[in-house]
């Protein structure tokens, strides 16, 4: 999956030593899919530092690492849930992290959703209130990745491994979530395959093939198992 980061610079290079504190998901190098949201970042931050500024585009291998030992959190929307981890990162007063996740994903806090933050924790609007309103946000995404660990889901797209791999592997997570099998269900037939097996040893070269080639030799290797498909 392509996801974005904007920036005065183009980032060659992610230290989250440099990354700041007190963010929605707490220190961590930010991404999001939407790359209109990631040119509208770039423009604001680049005219504080007299820059043009710039989007750097990388590859996010969601699916291909999904089944490694990550500690990972996911808010699909704006939640009570959501709300109170906000709270609770941007109001740290340490210097350790609030919580020990790799990576998150969810909505943004923006600056308007910000100020109404603030009149929530002020008590001047109640959370009930407050999460009503956001019903009629626009919807907005972003990835934190907040730990060293977590930076092998993130690439350049021209390091090939992520962006050629991954890119079948989602494919073929989708195709079988359309044939009607739930994404875990999907994702777990993937990753303990013989066909994703081969895919990840480049002596093969599997990864050049069509995803649809690569999607028959495992319906293929599922029916030789009997396997339902």
């Amino acid at each position: 999956m392509k996801v974005y980061h904007g920036s005065y610079t183009e980032i060659t290079e992610i230290d989250l030593s440099k990354c700041e504190k007190n963010k929605d998901f707490g220190q961590g190098f930010y991404v999001t899919k939407n790359k209109k949201h990631a040119e509208e970042w770039a423009e604001r931050i680049g005219n504080r530092h007299r820059t043009s500024g710039i989007v750097t585009e990388f590859e996010f291998g969601k699916y291909l690492y999904l089944e490694k030992d990550f500690n990972t959190l996911h808010f699909s929307d704006y939640s009570d849930e959501w709300l109170d981890f906000i709270v609770l990162n941007r109001t740290n007063k340490t210097d350790e992290p609030a919580h020990e996740y790799d990576y998150i994903e969810g909505p943004i806090a923006d600056d308007k959703i910000s100020r109404r933050i603030y009149d929530y924790l002020d008590g001047i609007v109640s959370k009930t209130d407050f999460l009503n309103e956001l019903k009629y946000h626009e919807p907005t995404h972003q990835i934190c990745f907040c730990t060293i660990k977590s930076l092998q889901l993130i690439s350049k797209p021209s390091r090939k491994p992520i962006s050629a791999i991954e890119t079948v592997v989602e494919h073929i997570v989708i195709q079988l979530i359309a044939e009607n099998i739930d994404e875990e269900v999907a994702i777990n037939i993937v990753y303990n395959s013989d066909t994703f097996i081969q895919l990840t040893d480049e002596a093969t070269n599997l990864y050049k093939k069509s995803w649809q080639e690569i999607y028959e030799l495992l319906k293929q290797e599922l029916k030789e198992k009997g396997l339902p498909t």
